[in-house]
């Protein structure tokens, strides 16, 4: 502290003496010699830092720190050594600083409904960004499946809140475990990328709470420290601007301390997002600068106390995640790193599908199989990842092709029909080498070797910017059926973020895995499966419907027959929810996957402790002959209620391995709060009281077990 003995010399300094004074004052206080302030200190609890910094802050300098300062950083403030924060897209990989390792898509992460490898993918993840130097991970993306056609549906994690929530908030501590902020996206109603900056999304409260919120909830409890609003108005506002969104609910019901900023140029209005609970316009400060907000603060239009609420979420960030106290960057782990690349293929193994295995074609014995051939663009290259933001260049990859020719022993050949974009059935020079093969392997899909948007002209891609088709891309279904009427022995392998049109093919398949995009070792983890070195565990997080109409989003969904329709009338009923409510069958349910061995399920019993939480009890069994894994899935169907509800919705899910013969019992907890819906009309969650049912399995439409429970009178 300056003594007032020597300030009384002040005066009678020249005035360059009087200058360099001035500047000397305005040193960070370690830089002078002075003892640490309170915010130097990492001893000091992180609020008394935060206020201590805040009150050091000219208004400037509070206002600089609500933009970005460039594509990817903040604003850095070196009078205070305030650094700036350098982030990375991130629903695959650290992906903006060169190449990365590249991660199963999201969906793919949702598939192994697996939160121990959500959680190695997310440290994985965060070491990846501290390799860069990145402070804020920008995944990961959590908007619900509601249809098929969305073009982000590969970075999200499938249908259901619960499966959602849970993958996402073991990837953020994850992430978060490593010194990086993890941010949780698209906040909220951002389920389609057609017209996505102009298209109303109109959505009820009881929807809103039940299904798309949900899992935002779930990750602010998990400590998410970065929520990023959507460029989508939620009914009406746009989110970046929505009082009720980011400041009632969000801030004030969800208790959420840290930041929300904007997607990439997603603001609009300067008072309304201000006040609607925009901490952070980003990439750089069209609205945020000094030149639009002084006048505004000034006259009071603007209160001063938001600026500061803004500023000192960011500080807050910043303290708790060590930023101030250490360097970002750790150059001693490598860019391309071993224990990353490891995460990515078990992610890769974990998540793949079985959805037909019809006569046991499935695993290939390279014993009898000798003669294998590849046909389908998706064979090579490998296709690693969807296309925008989400697209990550790997330093390696692998393709299917190159998988199975690993994999297999000499005495096995391989061999590919060439792709000819031109041809919608297999050449007449292929046909008896087709013919004449023990197993042909079809690989189609969508595929992007870039990290182009997706767009319209380019039928092919699946990603940010615009939705997909749901029939298959150009010719790839005439191939799947021109390959089976030669070759009984096929196999079809799928790269797509969600269902496809099947009809006129499936049928003819006898084998079918769904490996959604699988990551820079998407090609070892098929062949491993095809060849039975890895046993598929991988299940549905989305319901597969047997044509687009059946899809309760159907005709509420904004396409270019609708265009200006995004209103979610199917309400709390979407997904598997819907498709048990109308009694339509799917074809693939929610939840579903096969396995090259088989499980059974016995001895279903629910108990209830004094607060109403629910243990249900059950005993799996391996009682195939091979060592596989399932997935324990416990659905609730609830009492009648005054309004309607699902039939049943899943409360409650847990992998188990098994090695063959064996049985494990098993408990899944589930809180009395989860059995609640939101009611309407008196605007809360409520319990009906009465008798439920539990009904366990491994799929919403294979729960062979069924016990039951009773809550209040």
């Amino acid at each position: 502290m300056v003594s007032p003995k020597f300030l009384s010399i002040v005066p009678r300094m020249t005035r360059l003496t009087r200058l360099f004074f001035a500047l000397f004052l305005l040193l960070p206080f370690s830089s002078r010699g002075d003892a640490p302030a309170p915010y130097q200190s990492p001893s000091v609890p992180v609020e008394q830092r935060v206020t201590d910094l805040l009150g050091r802050m000219t208004l400037d300098e509070k206002i600089t720190l609500l933009s970005g300062s460039g594509y990817m950083t903040t604003h850095s403030i070196d009078r205070l050594g305030i650094p700036a924060f350098l982030t990375s897209d991130g629903p695959m990989g650290v992906r903006c600083f060169g190449p990365s390792t590249a991660y199963p898509d999201g969906v793919a992460l949702a598939a192994t409904w697996d939160a121990a490898q959500a959680h190695a993918a997310g440290v994985a993840n965060g070491r990846d960004a501290r390799a860069r130097g990145v402070n804020i991970l920008l995944a990961p993306g959590m908007n619900l499946y509601r249809a098929p056609l969305c073009g982000r549906n590969f970075e999200y994690y499938g249908e259901d809140p619960l499966v959602a929530g849970t993958i996402a908030s073991a990837f953020i501590q994850g992430v978060q475990s490593q010194g990086v902020a993890a941010t949780a996206k698209h906040f909220a109603g951002n389920e389609e990328e057609y017209a996505r900056n102009k298209l109303n999304t109109v959505v009820d409260e009881r929807t809103l709470r039940e299904l798309y919120l949900k899992p935002f909830a779930m990750a602010v409890k998990a400590g998410v420290w970065c929520v990023m609003d959507s460029y989508n108005p939620l009914n009406g506002v746009h989110s970046t601007e929505n009082d009720w969104l980011n400041n009632v609910y969000l801030k004030g019901e969800l208790g959420f301390q840290g930041v929300v900023m904007s997607d990439w140029w997603a603001c609009h209005d300067l008072i309304g997002m201000t006040n609607g609970g925009l901490d952070l316009e980003m990439p750089d400060n069209k609205l945020y600068n000094a030149k639009l907000l002084m006048p505004l603060l000034e006259n009071g239009t603007l209160d001063m106390a938001r600026i500061d609420d803004k500023v000192r979420r960011q500080l807050r960030m910043a303290f708790a995640l060590g930023w101030f106290d250490r360097p970002q960057l750790i150059p001693s782990i490598p860019k391309d790193d071993p224990t990353s690349a490891a995460v990515a293929l078990q992610g890769a193994r974990e998540s793949v599908v079985l959805l037909k295995n019809d006569g046991g074609l499935l695993p290939l014995d390279p014993a009898k199989v000798r003669n294998i051939v590849l046909v389908g663009h998706n064979a090579d290259p490998a296709v690693t990842g969807g296309g925008g933001s989400g697209f990550v260049t790997p330093f390696h990859q692998v393709s299917v092709l190159q998988g199975l020719a690993s994999a297999v022993g000499p005495g096995v050949k391989i061999a590919r029909v060439p792709w000819n974009e031109k041809e919608t059935a297999i050449p007449a020079q292929s046909a008896a080498q087709v013919r004449a093969a023990d197993a042909v392997i079809v690989c189609v899909g969508f595929h992007d070797e870039t990290s182009h948007m997706a767009s319209p002209t380019r039928p092919g891609s699946e990603g940010e910017g615009a939705d997909r088709p749901y029939t298959l891309p150009w010719g790839e279904a005439d191939l799947i059926k021109s390959t089976a009427a030669l070759n009984p022995r096929t196999v079809v392998i799928l790269n797509a973020g969600g269902s496809v049109a099947t009809a006129g093919w499936v049928s003819r398949v006898p084998a079918m895995l769904d490996a959604f995009y699988p990551g820079q070792d998407g090609g070892t983890a098929v062949a491993e499966i095809l060849l039975g070195k890895t046993n598929p565990s991988g299940k549905l997080p989305f319901t597969w419907e047997k044509r687009w109409e059946d899809c309760p989003a159907y005709g509420n969904y904004p396409t270019a027959r609708t265009p200006n329709a995004n209103i979610y009338k199917e309400g709390v009923f979407a997904g598997y929810r819907g498709f048990d409510a109308k009694g339509v069958e799917p074809l693939f349910p929610f939840g579903f996957g096969l396995s090259y061995t088989t499980f059974d399920f016995s001895n279903a019993a629910a108990t209830l402790d004094g607060s109403g939480n629910v243990q249900v009890t059950a005993t799996i069994r391996n009682s195939g002959s091979r060592a596989g894994t399932d997935v324990v899935q416990v659905y609730i169907e609830p009492p009648q209620a005054d309004v309607p509800r699902p039939v049943r919705e899943l409360k409650a899910f847990t992998r188990i391995a098994l090695a063959p013969g064996e049985s494990k019992p098993v408990t899944l907890s589930i809180a009395k709060s989860d059995l609640a819906y939101w009611d309407p009309g008196t605007k809360a969650w409520v319990v009906t009281p009465g008798a439920y049912a539990a009904r366990v399995g491994d799929s919403s439409r294979n729960l062979p077990l069924k016990t039951g429970f009773r809550i209040g009178n």
